[in-house]
């Protein structure tokens, strides 16, 4: 190695040349890693600059950060105010609510109260009426107390539909027989009666019985227990006479008589041919009205004499009133014209007093003075 550096170092030239390459060499080499270096540089650019970005990026995201952080802080803070109206504001509806809800439950309370009271009293009222209806079972099922119940029952329809001088209750007959009221009807047609009856049981196995024969048989007992009513009625309380030609027969039920009339019709003719008419309390009652307005027809005829004497004696009276006023007219005329001849004489006793009053004895006038009427 060394004998071959020898000629280059000992030869100028060949040193020259050998520098001149090595720096050539060496320039290549530093080109090369220039390149290199350059090739290297890019990416870490690229790098520096996305660090640059990031870093930018990442103050904008702190600024916004900080701007959202101070928006959050004032939205949370305007929420809790908000929350705190809101709850101030719902507990006083809530409040109200509950002080509403209290009275209102006091006032329902207090009506329930009121309605509770109202309960118990009809039930009260329900229990005396269940006694009530008890005691009315009691006196229905009793044949004597069930007669006193029919009449009085129709005494209080005809006492409210009559005078009370126009019926007698349980008049006594020629016959002995006792009617339960008497109507004094003018002839005719006569005293008309009323008598009471009430096929209780008759009605009450009728509606008990079911369908079939029971039925038949209990349908059949209501009517041999009605036509032997309306045949008491008519033998004992129509008399020739005495009496009208007819009779009523009161039944103190308006079921007992829709009964009779919507399934026994033969029975109501019976009746007729009997010349007994049967009347419930509301029928009863247009009776009676009739009869009521016959009465006071009867009334007014008996007392059409009576009503004509005393339109004459009105008459007479009025006819000696006139003669009487004619009188007084006659007297009032007299005194008028002696009133009037007093007041001549007057004005002449007078006139002499001025005269006399004033020496006026110059005129020499015979004032004769008029003597007076004997009457006055």
């Amino acid at each position: 190695m060394t004998e071959t550096l020898t000629p280059v170092l000992n030869d100028p030239r060949l040193l020259l040349a050998a520098v001149l390459g090595v720096l050539l060499l060496v320039m290549l080499l530093a080109i090369r890693a220039a390149n290199r270096a350059g090739r290297m540089a890019q990416p870490l650019m690229q790098l520096s600059r996305r660090v640059e970005a990031l870093g930018e990026g990442q103050e904008r995201l702190a600024g916004g950060l900080h701007h959202v952080t101070e928006a959050q802080t004032q939205s949370q803070t305007a929420m809790l105010e908000l929350m705190e109206r809101r709850l101030a504001e719902v507990q006083g509806r809530m409040s109200e609510s509950l002080h509403g809800t209290a009275r209102r439950t006091a006032h329902s309370l207090g009506e329930l109260q009121e309605r509770l009271k109202v309960i118990d009293r009809a039930q009260e009222n329900i229990s005396r009426l269940s006694g009530d209806v008890l005691s009315l079972q009691d006196i229905l099922s009793n044949k004597q107390t069930r007669g006193a119940f029919g009449e009085i029952q129709l005494n209080d329809i005809v006492g409210k539909a009559l005078p009370p001088d126009s019926f007698t209750m349980q008049a006594t007959l020629s016959n002995g027989r006792r009617a339960d009221c008497l109507i004094h009807m003018p002839e005719p047609p006569g005293p008309i009666v009323i008598d009471a009856k009430f096929p209780l049981e008759a009605y009450e196995a009728l509606q008990r019985a079911e369908q079939g024969d029971s039925r038949t048989r209990a349908a059949q007992a209501f009517r041999l227990s009605v036509r032997k009513h309306l045949r008491d009625i008519a033998s004992r309380y129509i008399i020739e006479g005495e009496t009208a030609d007819s009779a009523l027969m009161f039944l103190p039920s308006e079921a007992v008589y829709a009964e009779l009339h919507a399934n026994h019709p033969e029975v109501v003719r019976e009746g007729f041919n009997l010349r007994v008419w049967i009347v419930s309390p509301t029928t009863c009652m247009a009776t009676l009205n009739t009869l009521r307005a016959i009465l006071k027809d009867a009334r007014m005829r008996e007392q059409a004499g009576a009503i004509r004497r005393e339109l004459a004696l009105l008459h007479a009276d009025v006819e000696r009133l006139g003669a009487r006023v004619e009188n007084l007219d006659r007297h009032f005329g007299q005194a008028a014209r002696d009133v009037a001849e007093i007041r001549i004489s007057a004005e002449k006793a007078g006139l002499r007093a001025r005269r006399l009053d004033a020496f006026d004895f110059e005129d020499g006038r015979d004032d004769t003075i008029v003597p007076l009427p004997r009457n006055s």
